[in-house]
C-alpha cells in the first residue's frame, strides 16, 4: 500500500532504474508531436494562401484565378475570365477540409501527448477542451475515425462537384475507401461499447 503524502494523495512507488528508462522513453515522442505543430503551421499558410487567391479573383485577379483553377484541379471546358459557382463552392471545400484536417491535428497533438506522455495539468482552465477531461486511448481512436469519415467525405463531396475532371474508376475507388472509413469506425465505435458495458451476471 502506497504511503499518503501531506497532499493526501498516495506517494509514487520507486521505480528500478531500468524501469525508470524505460518509462522515460515516452519523450521520445515530443519530437514527434512538434513536428505536427510545425506540420499544422504549413497548413495555416496554405490557409491564408488559398484565402487570399480567393479574394483577389474575386476582384478581378487572373493570376489569383488560375492559381485557384490550378489548385482545385477543376478543367472548365472554356477558359475562365472570373469565377464562377463551381470554382467558388470547390475553393471553400478545399478551405474546409484544411480546417477539419487541422482539427485533427490538434486532436492528435493535445490528446496524443496528453494519453501517452505526460499531462499537462490544465484543468480549470477556461480554454480545455471539453473532451480532454474523459480522453483515451480508445476515445482518441473512435475521435479521430470520425474525424477521418468528416475529411473523406468533404473530399468525396469535392470529387463528385468535379467528377468531370475524374475518371469513373476514381470516383468508385473514393466511394470505396469512404466506405471503408465509415466501417472502421463503427467497428472501433462498438468495440469501445463492448470493453466499456458492464460485465452480465449469469
Amino acid at each position: 500500500m502506497d504511503t499518503p503524502t501531506p497532499s493526501g494523495k498516495p506517494a509514487a512507488a520507486k521505480m528500478n532504474p531500468l524501469a525508470s528508462f524505460i518509462f522515460a522513453s515516452r519523450w521520445l515522442q515530443v519530437p514527434l508531436y512538434l513536428g505536427l505543430i510545425l506540420a499544422q503551421g504549413v497548413y495555416v499558410w496554405h490557409f491564408l494562401l488559398e484565402l487570399m487567391h480567393l479574394v483577389e479573383a474575386a476582384f478581378g485577379s487572373q493570376t489569383a484565378l488560375q492559381a485557384l483553377v490550378t489548385s482545385i484541379g477543376y478543367k472548365p471546358e472554356a477558359p475562365l475570365t472570373s469565377l464562377n459557382e463551381t470554382v467558388i463552392m470547390l475553393v471553400v471545400l478545399a478551405l474546409i477540409d484544411v480546417v477539419m484536417i487541422s482539427n485533427l491535428l490538434i486532436m492528435v497533438i493535445i490528446g496524443g501527448y496528453e494519453t501517452f506522455v505526460s499531462r499537462l495539468n490544465i484543468e480549470g482552465h477556461p480554454d480545455q477542451p471539453e473532451w480532454l477531461s474523459h480522453v483515451d486511448a480508445t476515445v482518441l481512436k473512435v475521435k479521430l475515425g470520425l474525424s477521418i469519415i468528416g475529411i473523406s467525405s468533404i473530399h468525396l463531396l469535392k470529387t463528385f462537384i468535379n467528377a468531370a475532371n475524374y475518371d469513373p474508376k476514381v470516383l468508385i475507388a473514393q466511394t470505396a475507401i469512404h466506405i471503408a472509413f465509415l466501417l472502421s469506425a463503427l467497428a472501433i465505435a462498438y468495440t469501445d461499447r463492448l470493453l466499456r458495458s458492464p460485465a452480465r451476471s449469469h
